[in-house]
């Protein structure tokens, strides 16, 4: 029998090695994966890559695994908000590595991760700092810069509810990153509200496939979820 249950958390993270690159799924707080970083900052993994669109939020979730020092390097599209001052500190003390990408070209990335595309030519951040060093190209008239896809050892992501197969069906925004980094990674590995029965998901709802899903932790419904709606501020 095919069952991709893992028993907790900490179970699910307990193979990640130091230097891993882990692609983390998330919009600030939104779909951030907060009870598998928990986990992970427990299992003590270190010198790590982090794929995020942010930097952390505050003081819980990516940003508690910033300020372990757990992270050497990390790619995003937003590093600074008014409460990345984790990421701030440590990047004004050179604690970590930076490496910004445009929000676009970064789903993208990922994206062709997952697809097998080798690289593709954008426009954007042509002619900018970002694309020193690039290979460019005049296509039809227009510059584009070459970009390469980014692959994950390890994906952690977070969806509304599972099976035992691993099919994902994700709550509203709370989606983001989560399918393209599926694809893009090596393992896996989600956390969900509830796990149903085999056949409990509406199939046209599954978004994430499991064959892209390789471990599910049930975490339980999260207590910033009230009456349907998401309470400002708060993950999910």
């Amino acid at each position: 029998m095919i069952s991709k249950i893992s028993a907790s958390a900490a179970e699910a993270v307990a193979d990640i090695p130091d230097g891993a690159t882990i692609l983390c799924g998330g919009f600030g707080r939104a779909g951030q994966p907060v009870e598998l970083i928990d986990a992970l900052i427990v299992h003590g993994a270190s010198e790590l890559t982090i794929v995020n669109n942010n930097a952390g939020n505050g003081e819980t979730g990516l940003a508690a695994l910033l300020a372990a020092k757990r992270v050497r390097r990390i790619i995003c599209s937003f590093p600074r908000q008014s409460d990345s001052q984790v990421f701030d500190a440590l990047y004004r003390a050179g604690e970590i590595e930076l490496e910004l990408v445009p929000q676009g070209n970064l789903a993208e990335r990922l994206r062709a991760a997952g697809a097998g595309i080798g690289a593709f030519f954008t426009p954007t951040g042509f002619g900018t700092e970002l694309a020193e060093g690039k290979e460019a190209r005049r296509i039809d008239g227009r510059d584009y810069v070459l970009e390469y896809p980014i692959r994950g050892d390890f994906a952690l992501i977070s969806a509304l509810h599972a099976d035992r197969w691993g099919n994902l069906v994700y709550r509203k925004t709370s989606r983001n990153f989560g399918p393209v980094m599926a694809a893009a990674a090596t393992t896996t590995i989600a956390q969900v509200d509830s796990v149903v029965p085999l056949g409990g998901l509406d199939p046209e709802a599954v978004v994430t496939p499991g064959i892209y899903v390789d471990r599910v932790v049930e975490v339980g419904e999260r207590p910033w979820l009230h009456d349907g709606e998401l309470i400002a501020g708060a993950a999910s």
